[in-house]
């Protein structure tokens, strides 16, 4: 499973991420997550992701995200504020399941 992370600069959702990814590896699911600026959207998307993600500080650009993840056929979906903490990685987890379902 791959999911890449969109916020303002790449480097606030690291913490996010690696909740995420501790979370998976107790449930026992390989998980490849990575966290990226707005800007750098378009170029990353390109490399198989199978959920893009966008963090609440971002979500006034959802909308281009979006447009630019369903161009590629990959689901995206807006981070609620509540899981966007490091201690909200189960909560994470379990939505990333349901978004990729």
């Amino acid at each position: 499973m791959k999911v890449l992370f969109v916020c303002a600069g790449g480097m606030s959702s690291a913490i996010v991420v690696n909740a995420l990814k501790k979370e998976a590896e107790k449930q026992g699911v390989a998980m490849e997550a990575e966290a990226v600026g707005t800007p750098s959207v378009e170029d990353e998307i390109r490399n198989g992701w199978n959920l893009v993600l966008v963090a609440p500080q971002v979500r006034h650009r959802f909308d281009s995200v979006k447009a630019i993840a369903d161009e590629a056929g990959i689901p995206c979906e807006a981070i609620a504020p509540r899981s966007y903490t490091p201690m909200a990685g189960p909560t994470l987890y379990q939505q990333v399941k349901e978004y990729i379902k």
